[in-house]
């Protein structure tokens, strides 16, 4: 007699694996690689899209697989009193667009000569008030340019839906840093869009 698991059986596993806190598929995914693959589900659309408004669709299509093949290989070293992965993931991410900050500030600009960016779109929805997003998104463009990487790096972040404590765990600093960064880009980003009022970014 077999001991596979039949049809029924797999599907109750694979609803449990569902219910798991990343934490504890990670922990999972260490004696059994193949759980790794929710992680990936669960997570990858939303690191494609952050990469994707940062350095554009092409370098995002191979920026994120990258985040995860980084991910699934550190897996032993993830701090499991952390459930959810996706600070980490972020950083990870975020940490892979440092390096590549030229290429960064080239697709900002190219998208302040055009005045038009639906990667740039969502950003503006939430950082920029009373005033038409389509038509900032040019403006805004060219100021992201001239943040410094920091306040860029945590802005955006924010501006993706993760709290001040996640954003202090994706990239490594004390939650107060956050907070000061955030001030300071909002700031900036008042002055070089003519004193109009950064929205208030969401937070948790």
């Amino acid at each position: 007699m077999s001991d596979a698991p039949g049809p029924v059986t797999e599907g109750r596993v694979s609803a449990r694996q569902d219910r798991l806190a990343d934490a504890a598929l990670i922990e999972r995914s260490i004696g059994e690689p193949g759980c790794f693959a929710l992680l990936f589900d669960r997570h990858a659309p939303a690191i494609y899209r952050y990469i994707a408004r940062r350095l554009g669709p092409d370098a995002a299509d191979d920026l994120s697989s990258e985040v995860f093949l980084i991910a699934f290989q550190r897996r032993d070293r993830y701090d499991r009193a952390r459930p959810d992965a996706r600070p980490w993931l972020y950083g990870i991410a975020t940490n892979l667009i440092s390096r590549r900050s030229r290429d960064e500030v080239r697709f900002l600009r190219a998208i302040a000569r055009m005045s038009i960016s639906p990667a740039a779109e969502p950003v503006a929805d939430q950082v920029t008030q009373r005033v038409d997003a389509q038509a900032l998104s040019g403006q805004l463009a060219a100021a992201l340019t001239r943040l410094p990487g920091p306040y860029r790096d945590t802005l955006l972040l924010v501006a993706s839906g993760l709290s001040h404590e996640e954003v202090a765990q994706a990239l490594g600093i004390p939650a107060g840093t956050v907070a000061s960064r955030l001030a300071r880009a909002r700031s900036k980003l008042r002055a070089a869009l003519g004193g109009d009022n950064p929205a208030q970014v969401r937070e948790e």
